[in-house]
């Protein structure tokens, strides 16, 4: 088993290139680098800089790798399908360019699932049309990611999307072809849907493609749940802890990582509030000297 970690902009509550409250890329690069990886995601397309000159340049200056990207947009809205395609077509472009190799598919949030987030009972459905129409959605971007510029794409459930609880992931990894579209499945995400990971990890070992590390507090998780907490609001409370810290068995992860000769990259990511008190370096710190203390 040969297992690289690095982080993403997220960690340090970069979720949208155009927030005010970002801190710089810069200061992303070096903290990440300061605190212990090898490597980092390149967050929303436009935060780092798409002319491959200049992130190259500071990419290699400091020694860390890109590792991949993610499409963070409504794959649920066929009115935003423009949105959706140019952001992955950069997003591939500035993969492409840096040696990167993975694409990572996320349905974004939704107003009609964010309360339901972590309430499978009550998730507003799609109905059968928009269902067709948003598996080809992934479908399409897929085939652009593998065929047209030589990447994994894997699929990555999300609370408050549409693409969030057991059973539809499951429903859309049977509609789409394992060839064109893998699994990136984040322990974090899992637990705030409300299933096991490590279970849902082994019963698709062989699409496990990419792995995201985050734990969970499940005193937070359970409050924000009750009351419906938006998701970013529930960052800004610590619902995503340090590692260790929750509800994510990382010693179980780590036997079937070995177990099944994973090779590759993990990604660490602890979202929080980009104007909040955290220290996103200390908590990058911290959960990389952890995964060192159980011989990760």
């Amino acid at each position: 088993m040969t297992i690289k970690f690095g982080n993403a902009p997220c960690s340090w509550g970069v979720e949208f290139a155009d927030d005010p409250r970002n801190p710089s890329w810069q200061r992303v690069l070096d903290e990440c680098k300061a605190a212990g990886y090898d490597g980092i995601e390149l967050g929303p397309i436009g935060f780092m800089p798409e002319d491959p000159t200049v992130l190259g340049d500071v990419l290699a200056a400091r020694n860390l790798q890109l590792i991949g990207g993610v499409v963070f947009r409504p794959f649920h809205d066929a009115n935003k399908w423009d949105e959706v395609k140019d952001g992955a077509l950069r997003t591939c472009k500035s993969l492409v360019a840096h040696g990167a190799k993975h694409l990572v598919l996320i349905d974004s949030i939704s107003p009609l699932r964010a309360p339901a987030a972590g309430r499978p009972d009550e998730a507003v459905q799609l109905s059968e049309t928009e269902w067709h129409g948003f598996v080809s959605r992934f479908r399409d971007i897929a085939k652009m990611g593998t065929e047209d510029f030589g990447l994994t794409v894997s699929l990555h459930p999300h609370a408050a999307g549409f693409m969030d609880f057991e059973s539809e992931i499951e429903r859309l990894l049977a509609q789409v072809d394992d060839k064109l579209l893998k699994l990136c499945l984040d322990t974090g995400h899992s637990h705030y849907a409300g299933f096991d990971p490590v279970a849902f990890m082994k019963r698709h070992r062989e699409r496990l493609a990419y792995v995201h590390f985050k734990d969970i507090d499940p005193k937070v998780r359970a409050d924000v749940i009750a009351k419906r907490t938006d998701f970013y609001k529930a960052c800004g409370q610590g619902i995503f802890c340090n590692l260790g810290k929750g509800m994510t068995d990382f010693k179980a992860v780590r036997q079937l990582l070995l177990d099944t000769d994973y090779n590759g990259w993990c990604t660490i990511e602890q979202d929080c509030d980009p104007a909040g008190t955290t220290s996103p370096v200390g908590d990058a710190s911290a959960n990389r000297q952890y995964l060192r203390s159980i011989n990760f």
